[in-house]
């Protein structure tokens, strides 16, 4: 009878240790910030990132801002949650008293982008908005100038 309550509550410790366990393994997935670009529809950015937490008329074109959080890939979470689990095993739980609060700090990073639509509902321009980003220069879709080099004997 000993040796059944004795595994019993062994079970238990074990069943309430895994919590940096499953936060890694259910922190959220990683985002296609690539399709931030000129050219991308609308349809693709609402299908990567969800509905736009804005939408509206900036300057005469339709503009959106997109709020999501940046998470991990599937085998950085995998790793993770492996690390951890037999981190618990080897140390009887002790470890969840750092592996639980490193968890909760690291799930995953904001970002905020502004996105303006040409009349064929693709992206035009993007900004970031992102708190603590400075990469705040917006991208479009104006063509670079040429760099022709002056050729030697040929004015311009």
């Amino acid at each position: 009878m000993k040796f059944a309550k004795f595994c019993a509550l062994t079970l238990l410790a074990f069943s309430l240790n895994a919590c940096s366990v499953y936060m890694a393994a259910h922190q959220p997935s990683q985002k296609n910030e690539a399709l931030f670009k000129v050219g991308t529809s609308r349809d693709t950015l609402i299908a990567e990132f969800g509905v736009p937490v804005t939408s509206g008329m900036k300057n005469g074109k339709k503009y959106e801002i997109y709020r999501f959080t940046q998470g991990y890939s599937q085998g950085n979470k995998a790793a993770r949650a492996l690390v951890e689990g037999t981190a618990d095993v080897f140390t009887l739980g002790v470890t969840e008293v750092i592996s639980t609060p490193v968890e909760a700090i690291n799930n995953g990073d904001l970002r905020v982008y502004e996105v303006t639509y040409d009349s064929n509902d693709c992206v035009d321009q993007v900004t970031i908005l992102t708190p603590g980003t400075n990469t705040n220069a917006p991208q479009t879709n104006a063509t670079p100038p040429n760099n022709q080099q002056a050729q030697p004997g040929v004015q311009k």
